[in-house]
């Protein structure tokens, strides 16, 4: 647990990234792809580590809305549609401080299990 509390949390013009400005001075630049593939929620974590799902085809996912959660948290809803993560303020903090890692995590696991990044393509039917 940590004492940082968010002073700002502001997302860029182009709705990709999130950034948050902490009262201890950490600023830290989240994507939308990461916070949405690293999302809190059960969708995504599961009840067990062995639950998780690895989320491919977010990379032009966007933050379509934000909305507090009490005191300790926000609700980031995206563009598609995924909206039951709750980002605690320590949690946005630990990806923040932990963002490199996490990243290479993901492209590692992606590539493992023979997924991708780029977003699905309808299937046309000749």
């Amino acid at each position: 647990m940590t004492d940082a509390w968010p002073k700002e949390l502001r997302v860029s013009k182009d709705r990709r990234s999130l950034t948050v400005t902490f009262d201890n001075g950490e600023n830290h630049v989240l994507t939308a792809e990461l916070l949405r593939v690293a999302s809190p929620s059960a969708e995504v974590q599961g009840h067990s580590p062995e639950q998780r799902q690895t989320v491919p085809g977010k990379m032009n996912v966007e933050i379509a809305r934000m909305e507090p959660v009490g005191n300790y948290a926000v609700r980031i809803i995206f563009d598609d549609t995924h909206d039951t993560g709750l980002f605690s303020w320590d949690y946005l903090i630990d990806l923040g401080r932990n963002r490199d890692t996490r990243w290479q995590a993901y492209l590692d696991e992606l590539s493992s299990k023979g997924l991708s990044r780029e977003p699905f393509a309808p299937r046309r039917v000749p």
